[in-house]
């Protein structure tokens, strides 16, 4: 923000204002005094001039009620009343004019009318003095001299009130006037001083005013910066002082709010950079305004780059979404992002931000990886699809046999009892399949305890491996490699023997004419490795990890063949597990495969790999 100068500050305009204020004052003041001066200094000069015309009336009445005998000697009329003029105190201010009855001149204080004495007049105010009997008086301007004047004619009455004569009185009030305006312009220049003195005065004053308030500006565009540190000073407990003093707290009040917003901006920020899920915010035309880095690995897009973007483009959304707006009504979206040789997708959550007039002012995109739960759901899918063959082929037998039977080859002695085998077999099947899938069902969801013990691992398989010679076909082997020493293992060994029938069973169908299995027991650090080996047919390299899925099959025509529900490897892999082992395979096509898996040893520090 730019510097304001002082001719465009509120100082020079505090400045301004208090000299009008002053000057209107000034004027106010100096109307009211002129006017009231003007009106008492004429008032005091006519006063003046109409009390010496009072004196003079007093004398020259005398002088006209006098009586004359005529004796020589005597002075006339005309002198006394000549003598009265004279002998009563005058200035040049005014002129004296005294007629009879007659309208003729008696006397005068002018020199240059003493030449009219004794001759008549004809002034106006005299002769209407004579006529109305009544004390006559005016302003006007000379027109000869444009000044103004002042005229009083006053009757000479006798005892029975009649007219002697008449005394004109002509006075020129310029002096006043003169007086006024020496006054007007001495009160014009103690008015300049006075107004020059209290600018001053106001400047100071201003300053007073303007600097707490110019600091506080200078505080606030600090604010606005985003700095807290600083406070203005307080000069006063008056309204600025107030108006400072609740600008401090506004300050505290801004900084814990600043710092509280400045926290929750770094906890979003932590959120945000942590999240696991992508959240993409966008403008209400769709422009791309925010992208965590989460959303950035997602889309495979940097985050930097795509600010500005349409959010349709970034999601490879234009072919299915024409208008931004409609995402807000499709909620929910599966979007694929999958290549050629790899499937990945993503679920994308829409949600729009709204203003105070509930216009939409943007959207936020929340996006995570879903590929697993696709995978999982398409693992379900799948699953009962297999369920469901796997339950329907033994179905279709057991009904084609019954049917037959029913059809009278009951009846067939030697073929009945061959039905009836392969319905009881069917049936066993199914049992075994559903007791599997009990199992699994329990296995995941922890509905089943272990009940584990101390065992001598080597004593342990060396029994299994007993129980399994005694019912092997006589064309395959089983070939031992166990260490002579004990090793102690802690397991719940109906599970685990669960485990190693599976394992054995499955060498044992695969094994060809003739072959031979292997049982190994290798002690390692802190668990020991088990390990069946077949020489049957073998397993693809590509397909080793998906014989441990449920219902897969390598070979299902041989499985079916010999009963197998798919599951004994699913099952093995839940138990091994359980006892916090590993299981896996390796096999070579043609060459047979060999099963493994580990178990810890009791005493021993745990590694689990997984």
């Amino acid at each position: 923000m730019h510097k304001v100068g002082f001719f465009r500050s509120i100082q020079l305009k505090f400045i301004i204002i208090y000299i009008l204020l002053l000057l209107v004052a000034v004027q106010v003041i100096g109307s009211y005094f002129g006017t009231e001066l003007a009106s008492k200094l004429r008032n005091n000069h006519i006063e003046t001039i109409d009390n010496r015309i009072d004196v003079l009336s007093i004398y020259l009445g005398e002088v006209f009620n006098k009586e004359r005998t005529g004796e020589e000697g005597e002075p006339t009329l005309q002198e006394d009343v000549q003598g009265t003029i004279r002998d009563i105190e005058t200035d040049s201010n005014w002129n004296v004019l005294v007629v009879n009855n007659q309208s003729s001149v008696l006397g005068t204080n002018d020199y240059t009318q003493e030449d009219d004495i004794g001759k008549k007049t004809f002034k106006e105010f005299i002769q209407k003095t004579l006529v109305v009997e009544d004390v006559q008086s005016d302003s006007f301007i000379d027109p000869e001299t444009d000044n103004r004047m002042y005229v009083k004619a006053v009757p000479i009455m006798n005892e029975s009130e009649d007219v002697l004569g008449v005394i004109y009185v002509e006075s020129s009030l310029e002096k006043v006037y003169d007086q006024l305006e020496s006054i007007n312009v001495i009160f014009l220049r103690g008015s300049t001083l006075a107004i020059l003195i209290s600018a001053f005065i106001g400047i100071l004053v201003a300053r007073t005013i303007t600097r707490p308030i110019k600091e506080m500006r200078e505080q606030a565009q600090t604010m606005a910066r985003g700095d807290f540190s600083q406070k203005v000073n307080v000069y006063g407990q008056d309204e600025i002082g107030q108006l400072a003093v609740t600008f401090n707290d506004l300050n505290d009040r801004l900084r814990l709010s600043y710092a509280k917003t400045e926290e929750e901006t770094r906890k979003l920020n932590s959120v945000l950079e942590n999240m696991s899920d992508g959240v993409i915010a966008t403008d209400k035309t769709g422009a791309v305004t925010l992208m965590n880095e989460a959303a950035g690995k997602l889309i495979g897009q940097n985050p930097e780059d795509s600010q500005g973007k349409f959010l349709l483009d970034v999601l490879n959304l234009d072919e299915k979404v024409v208008d931004i707006t409609d995402l807000q009504d499709s909620g929910t979206m599966i979007i694929d992002f999958s290549e050629d040789d790899s499937i990945f997708m993503i679920r994308a959550n829409f949600s729009t931000v709204t203003d105070e007039e509930d216009e939409i002012s943007g959207f936020i995109t929340v996006i995570s990886d879903v590929t697993e739960q696709e995978k999982l759901e398409q693992d379900r899918r799948e699953f009962v699809s297999d369920v469901s063959h796997e339950l329907r082929t033994p179905l279709t037998t057991m009904r084609s046999y019954i049917e037959a039977l029913t059809d009278g080859a009951w009846e067939n002695k030697e073929i009945a009892p061959k039905f009836l085998e392969v319905t009881q077999n069917e049936t066993e099947r199914m049992i075994r399949m559903v007791n599997d899938l009990l199992q699994l069902s329990r296995m995941d969801t922890k509905d089943y305890t272990l009940q584990r013990e101390r065992t001598d691992f080597i004593t342990y398989f060396h029994h299994i491996i007993d129980r399994f010679e005694m019912n092997i076909p006589e064309r395959i082997t089983l070939q031992r490699e166990l260490p002579k020493e004990r090793l102690y293992v802690l397991i719940d060994q109906d599970k685990i023997t669960q485990v190693l029938d599976n394992i054995i069973s499955n060498a044992i169908k695969y094994s060809p004419e003739g072959g031979k299995i292997t049982l190994k027991v290798i002690r390692q650090k802190y668990q020991i490795l088990v390990a069946i080996e077949d020489q049957g047919m073998g397993i693809a390299y590509d397909k080793l990890d998906k014989i441990f899925e449920r219902f897969y099959r390598a070979d299902k025509a041989r499985t079916r063949k010999f009963g197998g529900t798919g599951l004994g490897l699913a099952i093995s892999k839940e138990l091994v597990e359980a006892h916090h082992g590993r299981i896996w395979a390796k096999s070579k096509e043609g060459k047979g495969t060999m099963i493994l898996f580990t178990l810890p040893l009791i005493g021993k520090k745990r590694r689990v790999t997984r």
